[in-house]
C-alpha cells in the first residue's frame, strides 16, 4: 500500500469532506461489527439471555471505547494542526507525546475498570439471571484496553495526516478476524459471552499491530529520531488540554447512557434484549455521523494550522448539508425497514421483540438531524483547538438523558427509555449551534490576530 497524506487546506471542501468521510464511515461500520458479531452469534447460538448479558454491558463498553477514541483523537488534534502548518518536526514531537500519554492513561484505565467492575454492574441493576455472563464479558473487554488504545491512537495519527483509507483496510481485516474467532470460541469452544469478548480484543490488537507496521514502513514523515521522543512540556500540556476534555465528553455521554441502561434493566431481560438489538441497528446507521465528526476534527485542525477562517466556515457549511441529506435517508430506512434486522440478532421470541425494536428505531430516526449537528459541530470545534468549551455540550446531553431516564425508571416506561437519547441530542445541538456562532464570529477573529484558542 502506498503511503498517502492529504492536505485538506486546498480544494473543494465538499469533495474533500466526502472523500475523507466515506472511508472513516466504512471503518466505523466494520468496528461496529466487533460488537455486532458478538451480539448476532451470541444471540443465535447461546440464547436471548446471553444476548441480554452482552447488551447490558453496552454502556460500559461505550464508556471505555468512547474515552479511548476521544482521548486519542484529542491528543492528535495538535498533530493535524502542525501538519497543516507544515511544521513536521513539531508534528513528530506531538506524535511522541500522544504515544506516551496514551500508554500512561491506558494502564490507569485498565486497572480502574477491572478493580471496580463488579460493584458497577450491581449499581446498574444488572438482572441476576445474566449477571455472571455480563461480568465475564466486560472484564475481558476491560483487560484489553491497551489493544484498543494502540489501534485508535495510530489510526488517529494517520487521519491527522489526512489518511483515512489505511485504517479502514486494517479494520476490515480485523473485523473479519473477529467474526471467525467468535465462531471458534463460541461454537467450537463453547465459551459463551466470554469467548465473544476474547475475540473482540484479539481482533483489535491485530488491527493496531498492522497499523504500526504500516507506519514504520510506509510513512517516512513519521520516522522518529531520539530528539522527537523528548516532547516539550508545553506541547504535552496542550495535548492534555484537548485530549482529556474530549475523552471526558464521551464519558459524560456514557454516564447518561448508563442511567438509561439502569432504567432499562428494571424492565427485565426481554426488553434489554430488544433494546440491545435496536441499538445495534441504530449504531450501524449513525456511524456516518461519527465519521463526519472525525472528518471535521481533522479538517478544522489542518485549516486552523493554515489560518484560513473562510475555509473553516465553508467546511462546516458543506458538512452540515451532507449531514442533513443523510439524516433524511437514514431515518426513512430505520423507521420502515429497520425492525426486520431483528432476525439477525435473535432466533427466539422474534415477533414479540421486533415490536419493541421498532419503537426504539422510530424514536431515534425522528431526531437524526440533531444528532448530525452534535457530531459535526462538537468535533469540528474540538479540531479548532477548543477542549473545554465543546465539553459543555456533554453536560446538556447528560441533562437530557438523565432527566428522561429518571422519569422512565419511575414510570417503568420503555418508551421513555427510547426517548432519552433524542432528548440529549436536541439539547446538545441547540447549545453547539450557538457555540459555533460565537467561535467563528468572535473568537477565531481574535485568534488569527495573534491570540491563542481556549483549550
Amino acid at each position: 500500500m502506498k503511503a498517502a497524506q492529504s492536505d485538506m487546506t486546498n480544494g473543494s471542501p465538499m469533495r474533500i469532506i466526502l472523500g475523507f468521510t466515506f472511508p472513516i464511515f466504512l471503518g466505523n461500520v466494520f468496528q461496529q461489527f466487533y460488537n455486532m458479531a458478538d451480539a448476532v452469534i451470541v444471540g443465535k447460538f447461546v440464547g436471548t439471555k446471553a444476548l441480554a448479558a452482552v447488551g447490558s454491558t453496552g454502556t460500559i463498553m461505550f464508556l471505555i471505547y468512547g474515552f479511548v477514541v476521544g482521548m486519542t483523537a484529542g491528543f492528535t488534534v495538535l498533530t493535524a494542526q502542525k501538519f497543516g502548518a507544515g511544521d513536521l518536526k513539531a508534528m513528530r514531537k506531538t506524535v511522541a507525546g500522544a504515544s506516551i500519554l496514551s500508554l500512561a492513561v491506558g494502564v490507569i484505565l485498565t486497572a480502574g475498570f477491572m478493580l471496580f467492575m463488579k460493584p458497577w454492574l450491581t449499581v446498574m441493576n444488572t438482572p441476576s439471571d445474566i449477571f455472571a455472563d455480563a461480568y465475564a464479558y466486560i472484564m475481558i473487554i476491560s483487560g484489553g484496553i491497551l489493544a484498543q488504545m494502540l489501534y485508535n491512537l495510530l489510526a488517529s495519527i494517520l487521519r491527522a495526516l489526512g489518511n483515512s483509507k489505511v485504517p479502514l483496510y486494517f479494520l476490515i481485516l480485523s473485523a473479519l478476524l473477529n467474526i471467525v474467532l467468535d465462531l471458534v470460541f463460541i461454537i467450537g469452544f463453547h465459551m459463551g459471552a466470554a469467548g465473544a469478548a476474547a475475540a473482540t480484543i484479539i481482533a483489535q490488537g491485530v488491527s493496531g499491530i498492522l497499523c504500526l507496521g504500516y507506519i514504520v514502513k510506509k510513512v517516512p514523515v513519521l520516522r522518529m529520531d531520539r530528539d522527537d521522543w523528548r516532547p516539550s512540556g508545553n506541547l504535552l500540556k496542550i495535548q492534555l488540554g484537548i485530549g482529556i476534555p474530549m475523552a471526558l465528553q464521551y464519558s459524560i455521554t456514557a454516564v447518561g447512557t448508563m442511567m438509561v441502561q439502569s432504567a432499562l434493566n428494571i424492565l427485565g431481560s426481554t426488553l434489554v434484549a430488544a433494546f440491545t438489538a435496536a441499538s445495534k441497528i441504530e449504531q450501524i446507521v449513525t456511524q456516518a455521523y461519527v465519521a463526519m465528526g472525525t472528518t471535521m476534527a481533522t479538517y478544522g485542525a489542518q485549516n486552523m494550522g493554515a489560518g484560513d477562517l473562510p475555509r473553516i466556515r465553508k467546511g462546516f457549511q458543506a458538512c452540515t448539508i451532507l449531514g442533513v441529506i443523510y439524516s433524511i435517508l437514514a431515518a426513512a430506512f430505520v423507521m420502515t425497514a429497520g425492525k426486520y434486522l431483528t432476525y439477525l440478532f435473535v432466533s427466539e421470541n422474534v415477533e414479540s421483540i421486533m415490536g419493541s425494536v421498532d419503537i426504539y428505531l422510530k424514536c431515534a430516526g425522528i431526531f437524526f438531524i440533531p444528532l448530525a449537528i452534535v457530531n459535526i459541530y462538537r468535533n469540528g470545534i474540538q479540531g479548532l483547538g477548543y477542549g473545554i468549551l465543546p465539553m459543555t455540550a456533554g453536560v446538556a446531553e447528560l441533562a437530557g438523558r438523565g432527566t428522561a431516564a429518571v422519569i422512565a425508571a419511575g414510570k417503568e416506561s420503555y418508551l421513555g427509555v427510547c426517548l432519552a437519547s433524542p432528548a440529549a441530542w436536541v439539547l446538545a445541538s441547540i447549545l453547539l449551534i450557538g457555540m459555533y456562532s460565537y467561535v467563528v464570529k468572535v473568537d477565531l477573529k481574535k485568534i488569527f490576530r495573534g491570540k491563542s484558542p481556549e483549550s
